[in-house]
């Protein structure tokens, strides 16, 4: 259980890689231990996979190393070693919680969610909105746990070929509860996605990285330096006269996370192509992900360079 590669590709702005690291039988090995062990088990052989990862493959070290470099500038490089093993273990345990709604049911996770009102009174007014998530936290428990809703959810999700990583309802054998869009698609998927918006549906996207040849990216601060950020999903909700709700998981606990709307963005209609228009609402999004960050710092799971 690894982080997703940062293998470039000829988009200088596209600098990573959904396909996980490992081998089937390393995933394979910790499933089997969730299944005789629970959770106790598999965290117990978590701590000495990850020891093993930071103090002998430095070329996954040097994943984290990005990230963190931005987050503690100040770190020595021992502290560095020793934040670098903490992201990586919350990283492996949000894996393996993942594997642990599937495996043995969503009973075993505590779940809270904040927001739940605003959710479904945006729901009753019956224009759809868009659901803007991060790589932090649990995305798969966030989306898990939006059955409430009574409407169906899209996610925008480029899957790797091959890739063996599974999600947490392939571990249980149901169908999947939420339809699949490809950005690899015609245009983007952006047809598809206007259309499910106008049928009042959920569309999730996530707001951190950039995916396919999409060129709708601005440059703006995270972090204190420059980094791409994509604005697809604030000209989506323009052109179909949706909301944007900023939605984060984090775990805070043992067997626990907290979901949370912890904004809600109204974009003005037809603001048309042009990226300069959308940074001021691209700002806001930005800001509720400095603000996890520094609340949460080992739970932000970009693990290639972002920055300019």
């Amino acid at each position: 259980m690894q982080p997703p590669e940062d293998t470039p590709t000829s988009d200088s702005k596209r600098q990573w890689s959904g396909r996980s690291l490992g081998t089937r039988l390393g995933h394979d090995i910790f499933f089997v231990l969730i299944r005789i062990g629970g959770r106790r088990l598999a965290y117990f052989a978590l701590y000495w996979v990850v020891g093993y990862y930071v103090l002998c493959r430095p070329s996954v070290r040097r994943r984290s190393d990005y990230y963190l470099r931005q987050r503690f500038p100040e770190s020595t490089w021992l502290k560095r070693w020793l934040d670098c093993y903490r992201q990586f273990l919350q990283f492996g345990k949000t894996l393996i919680d993942r594997s642990i709604v599937g495996i043995l049911g969503p009973e075993k996770m505590k779940v809270t969610l904040h927001g739940r009102q605003e959710l479904l009174k945006l729901v009753e007014q019956g224009s759809g909105f868009i659901l803007l998530m991060s790589h932090v936290g649990c995305w798969q428990t966030a989306l898990s746990a939006l059955h409430f809703l009574k409407v169906p959810v899209n996610l925008l999700l480029e899957q790797e070929e091959g890739d063996f990583d599974r999600q947490y309802f392939e571990y249980a054998g149901i169908s999947r509860p939420f339809r699949i869009i490809d950005p690899r698609g015609y245009l983007g998927g952006t047809l598809e996605m206007l259309d499910v918006l106008k049928k009042g549906q959920v569309l999730s996207m996530m707001g951190d990285r950039i995916l396919g040849s999409n060129k709708s990216y601005v440059n703006v601060n995270f972090l204190g330096k420059t980094a791409p950020f994509p604005y697809s999903a604030f000209k989506i909700a323009s052109a179909a006269g949706v909301p944007i709700v900023v939605f984060f998981s984090c775990k805070t606990g043992y067997d626990s996370y907290v979901l949370k709307v912890d904004r809600i963005i109204h974009i003005p209609e037809n603001l048309g192509r042009s990226g300069e228009a959308y940074l001021p609402y691209l700002g806001q999004f930005i800001d509720e992900l400095e603000a996890f960050v520094t609340d949460y710092p080992y739970q932000f799971f970009n693990f290639y360079n972002m920055w300019l």
